[in-house]
């Protein structure tokens, strides 16, 4: 913020003058386009670097309640339908999935018995992994003093393509994360002003010469205090021998802005979900028409078929790299009425028996 003295004559007399400021020089956003331009994976050594900040996307996935609830629902329908094996359990299998989808990045070690044999698959962490320069090695990263190189070979690596380079994926919702970034800072702003006050909503312009400066500074003091808890209170001002117009209040431009909060939210909530491809009926939108959304069953059944499916296909290419079938799906099926659901939620819960 830089303070610039308009009548600087007075100033030198020891009046006090004019002053105005600015609130800074506005801050460059790149653009998504010119982010991809940019991606490429650097070589430290010994791994590769990812393209883009993996601890960035990781922090990003809570950021916007739209982009979390997608991901989520998601990778609930693939761990629904994947059957258990024993050498991948579901709980490695759900992790896997997620990180498929978060950083478009999945690893899974494996861990051989003494044989040679597998004897267990394990999730590793897509946002601490990294891949060696053989592209056959990789590294479990969590800082620059700790690190642990995986045997030749152990890691299978399932990785979402990227058109810039060939080394490590990138997640398909990352042309929407300035708008998921955009509704969080919406947000905040919301919360900010509601919490303390402080938005420079109005200019309150003393003319009057009645006013002393020690009722000047009160009122500055006053105004300073009114932050926090209980800041929406009246403010009593006692001016005798004062004008009519010597204290005014003059609203800005930025009071409007919060109008548009409202707005703001709802289309960077379309974009998100558009990246996504996830129908809003599914995620618990409430439609703003009297018309809807249309059947939640149909809009289901066409989602999993366009989006679940296909990325149940790459996930079966883990099954080439272990030579057995560890990776397979049950059919996707919807309760088709609430007396059978009912039934068989009562038989999961033990009390189905005669």
């Amino acid at each position: 913020m830089t303070d610039v003295v308009l009548n600087e004559g007075a100033a030198a007399q020891g009046t006090p003058g004019i002053q105005a400021f600015t609130f800074g020089d506005a801050v460059p956003v790149m653009d998504t386009r010119e982010v991809l331009d940019y991606v490429e994976s650097w070589f430290n050594g010994q791994w590769y670097e990812t393209p883009v900040p993996f601890d960035s996307l990781g922090r990003a996935l809570r950021a916007n309640p739209h982009h979390a609830s997608a991901l989520n629902y998601r990778r609930n329908l693939l761990a629904m339908t994947f059957e258990p094996h024993a050498l991948l359990s579901r709980a490695d299998f759900s992790a896997w999935a997620l990180d498929l989808l978060v950083f478009g990045n999945a690893f899974i070690e494996r861990v051989n018995n003494r044989l040679g044999g597998a004897l267990q698959l394990r999730h590793s962490l897509a946002r601490y992994t990294r891949r060696g320069r053989d592209l056959d090695r990789y590294f479990f990263v969590r800082g620059w003093q700790e690190e642990h190189a995986f045997a030749p070979g152990s890691v299978h690596h399932l990785r979402l393509e990227d058109v810039n380079q060939e080394i490590y994926g990138l997640p398909e919702y990352l042309a929407a994360m300035q708008s998921a970034l955009l509704n969080e800072a919406s947000t905040l702003f919301r919360r900010r002003y509601y919490l303390n006050g402080s938005h420079a909503g109005f200019i309150l312009y003393i003319s009057d010469p009645a006013q002393q400066q020690g009722d000047i500074d009160d009122i500055r003091k006053s105004l300073k205090e009114s932050k926090g808890v209980g800041n929406f209170r009246n403010l009593f001002l006692y001016s005798p021998n004062g004008k009519k117009d010597g204290v005014q209040l003059i609203p800005i431009s930025e009071v409007a802005a919060r109008d548009d909060f409202l707005n703001i939210k709802n289309v960077s909530r379309d974009d998100v979900l558009a990246a996504h491809r996830v129908p809003p009926q599914l995620l618990g939108i409430v439609p703003n028409n009297t018309g809807g959304f249309g059947s939640i069953k149909d809009a289901a059944e066409v989602f999993f078929a366009n989006e679940i499916q296909p990325l149940q296909q790459r996930m079966l290419a883990l099954n080439d790299w272990v030579g057995e079938e560890v990776v397979r799906f049950s059919p996707y099926i919807l309760p088709q009425g609430g007396g059978q659901q009912a039934k068989q939620t009562k038989d999961l819960l033990g009390g189905g028996g005669e």
